[in-house]
């Protein structure tokens, strides 16, 4: 079915869609950031995100980076056509995509059409880094950074190996995963892990943020543990960007 799908976003017949997540300074209650995501149109009028999609390994990695850059040219377009100037926007990047010459050929046109500055613009790179050398991965943020972008590590929690990767990284913001964010209310080991993880931001200077509060309870707990910004259902769903 995934495969099936996969063709059909690729040929052109089921085009992407953008829409914006608020990311919220939880403290003070406003939008700071956003996430932008692609969705597609599926048969029966709904939408499907493309996450399960970039990390089904039955697919071939050539068609999921393909699937990937398609992603990061509605992203691009919409921001080129509604440019967003007042918050950091987040942008999803997989790993695959990350090593792909396509990637960088790609990158600087996107750039040289937007707007806002790059630093504005934060590339998430997910935790599940696969099999990437270390040495590849810095050599690749030191790019990102030379072009002005800053980095983020999405996911945090997912894995096992993302606190080596990050250190290596030396990532701009980090984005807990929403299993370390379910139930915290009702978890004191979450809540004191979410509050090591906020002295670490504090005093390496990071940006932090957890994905994934969904209810008043996990929101308060996540304020109590000093998370400065947050994101989830709980500040609404991902609208559509609204293209002039």
């Amino acid at each position: 079915m995934n495969s099936a799908i996969l063709d059909s976003i690729l040929s052109g017949n089921r085009p992407a869609v953008t829409f914006a997540h608020p990311i919220v300074e939880l403290k003070a209650g406003h939008t700071v950031a956003r996430e932008l995501l692609t969705r597609f149109h599926v048969d029966g009028g709904g939408m499907r995100t493309v996450g399960d999609l970039l990390t089904d390994t039955s697919l071939s990695p050539e068609s999921r980076v393909r699937l990937d850059l398609l992603c990061l040219e509605a992203v691009f377009t919409a921001l080129e056509r509604h440019p967003v100037t007042d918050h950091l926007l987040f942008v999803n990047l997989a790993p695959l995509t990350l090593e792909h010459p396509g990637f960088w050929k790609r990158l600087e046109p996107w750039l040289w059409h937007l707007s806002i500055p790059p630093h504005r613009v934060v590339l998430e790179i997910t935790e599940s880094f696969g099999g990437m050398d270390p040495s590849r991965l810095e050599a690749s943020a030191r790019r990102l950074r030379d072009l002005g972008l800053r980095i983020a590590v999405d996911d945090l929690g997912s894995g096992i190996a993302s606190l080596a990767h990050m250190s290596r990284l030396s990532p701009d913001f980090f984005k807990v995963d929403r299993s370390l964010v379910a139930g915290v209310d009702r978890r004191p080991y979450q809540a004191a892990l979410l509050n090591a993880l906020a002295h670490f931001a504090s005093r390496m200077r990071v940006g932090y943020i957890v994905e994934g509060i969904e209810t008043g309870a996990e929101l308060q707990a996540v304020i109590d543990a000093d998370v400065p910004w947050g994101q989830g259902f709980i500040f609404g769903e991902p609208e559509p960007m609204v293209l002039p």
